[in-house]
């Protein structure tokens, strides 16, 4: 092969590679994640609630670092939710209700939502709260599943009232979520 060949042709690779690499991240899923746990693995006991009148928060009430990557086209803003699916015996227990969160936050540091802050409005969790409080189930019921759920919207992080329930939140997001993605931590009582 001639010098010219045999740089046209490692031109031409490493072209192909980039394409193939940027075609590669384009396809990635719009993914929540933790530094602290895996999908479908035990939430950190610091994490869980810490309120002193009830004696199944056992936690210090620390929200776990939460990282988001690849949103959908024309996200102007996330919403975020926590729910425990057992809690009351099966009827849930909404733990947390964030939103208006702007597209330019990718995510949360450990405990930086257990306090509110500029970069979410506050909801109304089942416990009247609008920050993170961590999980308190029951002794002997057994590992709960706590689903943090992240949604891209197309909708101004501006654009919905504090102090809404997940409930209202889901009516207001109707038409214009673009993706979400899920991210679920086990707890049980110690």
């Amino acid at each position: 092969m001639r010098p010219t060949t045999r740089a046209l042709v490692a031109k031409s690779f490493a072209l192909a590679s980039l394409c193939v690499g940027l075609l590669a991240h384009a396809d990635e899923p719009f993914s929540l994640t933790s530094a602290t746990f895996k999908d479908g693995t035990p939430l950190a006991k610091r994490s869980a609630g810490n309120d002193k009148s009830n004696p199944n928060c056992v936690g210090e009430n620390i929200s776990p670092p939460l990282q988001w990557k690849n949103p959908p086209a024309e996200t102007k803003s996330y919403a975020l939710w926590l729910v425990d699916q057992e809690g009351r015996r099966g009827l849930g227990v909404v733990h947390w209700v964030a939103y208006g969160i702007p597209a330019t936050v990718t995510g949360f540091a450990a405990g930086e939502v257990s306090n509110a802050s500029d970069k979410y409005v506050g909801g109304k969790s089942t416990m009247g709260k609008s920050t993170y409080f961590g999980p308190c189930p029951p002794p002997n019921s057994g590992a709960h599943h706590y689903v943090f759920t992240l949604v891209a919207t197309d909708l101004e992080p501006t654009a919905l009232p504090a102090g809404l329930t997940r409930d209202e939140l889901l009516m207001k997001l109707d038409g214009h979520a673009k993706g979400a993605s899920s991210l679920v931590a086990l707890f049980r009582h110690p």
